[in-house]
């Protein structure tokens, strides 16, 4: 259960964060939130798909880490095997607040105190004896602020999508070297056909908009699959 508190100097000043990677730390998941702007890293490495937030019900843009529930097969012990992890791995166990819509109060920053990372005796200092921020937290802010901006960029994505009609669900009928199979449901990705059907007004007010590039790079991104399937492969040789 995350427990989050705005950053505070004087509350948090002998907090310290564990840095790496690891199950323990909390990187053992099966995807992980991800937004336009950063499709074009992303797909370097993982599959991008869709699928429903279960808390909310609306669509979430996902990076896929692994075939089931708990699995992360980019992570080895204390390694992640990706040349670019992404950023909702990289900014735990901090958070931006924000107000509601209503609310004109600035984003802050909120650092969940539940989370594993977080410790009072090992790891990365977040305020040196002066008070101020170490380089690790400002480090850690300035990842916040790229999320803040890129949320924002993509808050109207989702809702283009599906005013275009270009999520549809999909199934992968995985077959592995041993023999085994799985079927993975649930997901959602960008329907090609359709994509390939939209004139040019649409395009343009896509590329306005900054949504036509990661529209492709979600599309491109599917070939990743391969590679999941893989490292399944490897783990259980």
């Amino acid at each position: 259960m995350s427990q989050y508190q705005s950053l505070n100097k004087e509350r948090h000043r002998r907090l310290r964060i564990k840095s790496g990677c690891s199950a323990a730390l909390g990187d053992a998941v099966m995807h992980v939130m991800t937004y336009p702007m950063e499709f074009r890293d992303v797909q370097g490495c993982y599959p991008i798909l869709f699928t429903k937030d279960p808390g909310t019900g609306g669509f979430v843009a996902v990076a896929l880490l692994g075939l089931e529930a708990g699995q992360n097969l980019f992570l080895q012990g204390d390694r992640w095997d990706a040349t670019y992890i992404p950023v909702m791995v990289q900014r735990q166990p901090f958070l931006i607040a924000t107000g509601g819509k209503d609310d004109d109060k600035p984003p802050v920053v909120s650092l969940d105190l539940e989370h594993p990372r977080v410790s009072p005796e090992e790891g990365e200092a977040l305020f040196g004896d002066d008070g101020e921020p170490t380089l690790f937290l400002q480090q850690k802010i300035g990842l916040l602020e790229k999320l803040h901006r890129g949320l924002q960029h993509g808050s109207g994505f989702i809702e283009t999508l599906l005013q275009h009609q270009l999520l549809v669900p999909v199934v992968l009928d995985l077959a592995f070297a041993d023999g085994g199979k799985k079927t993975l449901q649930g997901y959602y990705c960008i329907a090609e056909e359709r994509l390939y059907e939209l004139r040019g007004d649409v395009l343009e007010s896509l590329n306005r908009s900054g949504y036509l590039q990661p529209v492709f790079m979600a599309v491109a991104s599917l070939s990743r699959v391969r590679d999941l399937i893989e490292r399944r492969n490897r783990l259980r040789a």
